[in-house]
């Protein structure tokens, strides 16, 4: 199964700051971030970003969060 890379967007500033970049097995995943005593959601909604590299990379916004059951 291949990987995407991604870029994420949105959400806890110090989540993005550690996890910029993230994959994704399908553009139309959810991205789900284990942040804190949860899960942070991110989806692509059409936008694309380029790298320092050149590669047009899928930005994933950030879209909610869930809290892990007790």
């Amino acid at each position: 199964m291949s990987k995407i890379t991604v870029t994420l967007s949105g959400g806890p500033a110090e989540l993005i700051e550690r996890h910029r970049e993230w994959t994704v097995g399908s553009i139309g995943d959810v991205a789900k971030v284990s942040y804190g005593a949860g899960y942070e959601h991110f989806t692509h909604e059409g936008e694309f970003t380029t790298t320092t590299g050149g590669a047009q990379v899928p930005v994933f916004t950030w879209c909610g969060r869930t809290r892990v059951a007790e």
